[in-house]
């Protein structure tokens, strides 16, 4: 199996599953970085990322070397903004063929539900089959050994159904 982890990451929860579950995969890893990046800090990071989630814009993104053909699953990581997934994601999705294509999903946020944000996440990939999802709450943020099990158990999910397959 050829794996693929591509995500985003805006205050670095994000980065943190991902490069785990790269690791326990054995997955080439891929950090989707906008042209022009959103506010770090204050309230213009809640702003301009809630509004660009909502009106589902689709921002440029720095080259990237990605060739789906190349890998049988293709891992998608994304904050959670205004219940959404991340824009640079959705502008990922749109520009790679991935159609046919195995996929699982993450998503990381402060609490509360991750299903409107996986719901979203399936429509911008129609053909692809959804192996699992998986929601983090601040991966990164202290000592959180319960989210470090969850991507664990995660992996574990996905590589014992791609043994199946």
């Amino acid at each position: 199996m050829k794996a693929a982890v591509v995500y985003y990451s805006l205050e670095g929860n994000t980065r943190y599953a991902a490069e785990k579950i790269s690791r326990e995969l054995g997955a080439d890893l891929y950090e989707l970085k906008p042209v022009r990046d959103y506010p770090r800090t204050g309230f213009g990071k809640y702003f301009w990322a809630g509004k660009s989630a909502a009106f589902r814009e689709k921002p440029r993104l720095q080259a990237l070397a990605f060739d789906a053909g190349s890998y049988d699953v293709v891992v998608l990581g994304t904050p959670v903004w205004a219940g959404l997934l991340a824009p640079p994601l959705r502008t990922f999705v749109r520009e790679h063929r991935l159609e046919g294509k195995k996929a699982a999903l993450f998503a990381c946020c402060s609490g509360g539900s991750a299903d409107k944000c996986f719901e979203g996440m399936r429509r911008e990939i129609p053909g692809c089959t959804v192996l699992g999802t998986l929601r983090l709450v601040d991966p990164a943020k202290g000592d959180k050994p319960q989210e470090a099990s969850r991507i664990s158990e995660f992996c574990a999910m996905l590589k014992t159904t791609l043994e199946r397959t």
